[in-house]
Order: structure tokens, then sequence, then C-alpha cells
């Protein structure tokens, strides 16, 4: 592995997936939005490491596997005795479009910064070169949690790290406290550089009319780089120089949407982190993305990835 300090360190939950296939049956993998993005930055050239917890159980040892088998460091997955991981399932339907399922109310991911273990796991967010997590992170943690994640997040920010967020409102994790919500996310927020936020979700949260109010919405926060993603329309991004919406190449016929958003992320913070401006890096973020979504489930073959 690489210097710390020129790595992304992914903050979240990963999860046992069952995808249903075209045969009915359905097909084990894992998956958990910003684990997925950890892979895809990996698969992207970037040192990338996932910060969790998990159980000791023989699920918890493949996801170590697969972490190891990404070039994904594990350093920062805590094991937590006699538990076992939160488990999803994926329905799709003819147009590609998908349902979740979930059964996570007791995996340990929720209690990361909770764990005899969290001062040492916070210290080491402090080493990284950027900190990426979500608005399902933020879901997952209690009032505590949130408080020494939000504090770690401002002093690694204060020492240079630059912290990246996808909103990614879920409702359901949230148990429908809308007020809730949006005073974490605000906070949160304050502690941003760069936000990926998706329309659809922002407008379910903030009412937004459109990505030009997401924009306005988040520079009022002081962030300085934000990309509106916006399903097969365009993307808007914003930064210091002004505002372009970046059209999709091709719209692509889905088989999957499941983790476009997170490889979209990872492919756009990977150009962004070897020197590309942001116009281009959403152009290979759009590109990504698309092929994704013609494959199921989260993480899509590494053959696959690698031709692209």
């Amino acid at each position: 592995m690489a210097d710390n300090k020129s790595r992304v360190i992914c903050v979240g939950e990963v999860m046992v997936e069952f995808s249903r296939g075209n045969d009915g049956r359905y097909g084990q993998a894992f998956g958990g939005d910003t684990f997925n993005t950890a892979v895809y930055l990996a698969r992207a050239g970037i040192p990338a490491a996932y910060a969790t917890a998990m159980g000791d159980d023989p699920y918890s040892d493949a996801l170590l596997a697969l972490a190891t088998a990404e070039g994904v460091d594990s350093e920062l997955i805590a094991r937590v005795p006699g538990r076992m991981p939160g488990l999803y399932t994926i329905e799709t339907d003819a147009k590609g479009e998908r349902k979740f399922y979930y059964w996570r109310d007791t995996s340990p991911a929720r209690e990361l910064f909770e764990l005899p273990s969290w001062a040492a796991t916070c210290e080491t967010l402090l080493t990284a070169r950027l900190v990426y997590f979500s608005g399902v992170t933020l879901s997952l943690y209690s009032n505590t949690g949130i408080g020494r994640f939000l504090a770690t997040l401002e002093l690694a920010r204060k020492q240079g790290v630059t912290i990246a967020f996808d909103g990614n409102f879920r409702p359901r994790g949230w148990k429908g406290d809308v007020a809730r919500t949006r005073t974490v996310f605000a906070e949160a927020l304050k502690r941003v550089d760069i936000a990926l936020p998706t329309f659809e979700d922002e407008a379910m949260l903030w009412g937004d009319a459109n990505p030009e109010a997401t924009v306005a919405r988040l520079q009022a926060f002081g962030i300085g780089e934000v990309v509106v993603k916006n399903g097969p329309n365009t993307a808007l991004v914003a930064d210091k120089n002004g505002q372009e919406h970046v059209p999709v190449p091709e719209v692509v016929e889905p088989v999957d949407t499941t983790a476009a958003g997170d490889s979209f992320n990872a492919a756009y913070l990977a150009a962004r982190l070897k020197g590309e401006s942001p116009v281009p890096a959403v152009s290979a973020a759009h590109a990504l993305a698309a092929q994704k979504i013609r494959h199921r489930g989260a993480i899509m073959p590494r053959a696959v990835s690698a031709m692209h």
C-alpha cells in the first residue's frame, strides 16, 4: 500500500448482497454505496481504504478477501466478535430500476465510532489525502457517533485533508425523520470540499426545483466544488470558474442501476486526484456509470471494468 497520505478513505457500511438474475435465482455478492466507490477508486489506480465494522462470521471473512482482491486496504475494518454484517436483496424491474430490501438494524457498522477502537479510527482518518462519505454513512450512527465523526472531519480538513460527500438520501435509513436528516446534513455540509449529490435525492429532501438550486444551496455552505448528477440528463458541475452542464455521451438502456452514482463518484474523484479539471472528470464519470448499469449488482466484473 502506498503512503497513507496518498490514499482515499471511504467510510460507511458494506453488506451481503443478493441480486436476482434473469433465471429468478439469487447470486451472492457484496455492496454498499461507499464501499462500491472504494472498489472503483482502487480499480482506477487510486490507493483506497475502507472504514467500517464487520463481524467474525464467514461472510465478513469473504468481504475482507474481496477487499484484498480489489486492492482496497482493510486496515480500518474493525471485527466485532459474535456479530454479522447487514444483508440486502435487489429486485429489478423491466426498465432496470431497482428496489432494495434490507436486514441491517444490528449491523456492527453502526457502532464504528463507539467501538473501543473508535479513537484510533479517527486518528487514521486524519492521515488521508481525501475522506469520502455519504448520507447513508451518516444514517448509520447515533448522535454520539455522528458527533465524533464530524469532529474528526473538521480536524482533518484543517490539516489539509479533502472531504467529499454524496448526500445519497434514503428516507428509510432515517426512519422518516426529515428534520433530523436536514440537521445532520447541514452540520456535515459545513465540513465538505467536494459535493457529489444526485438531484432526485436533493429535491426529495430539500425541495430543490432544479440542479441550479442544488448548486446554490450547497455553495451557501462554502463548498467549492459541486457536481449534481441527474440520471440520463446532463450533470451540472460548479466551481470557482462557474457552472457547466456536461451531457451524458450515450443514453444506455439499463440492466441494473445499482451503484450508478457510486461508480460515477469514483471515476470523478479518481480523475480529479490525477489532475483532471472538473468537466473532463465528469465525462469520465459518465462513461464508467454507463458501463456499470449494463451489469447486475453493485460491483461489475473486473474484466469489464478493465476494458473501459
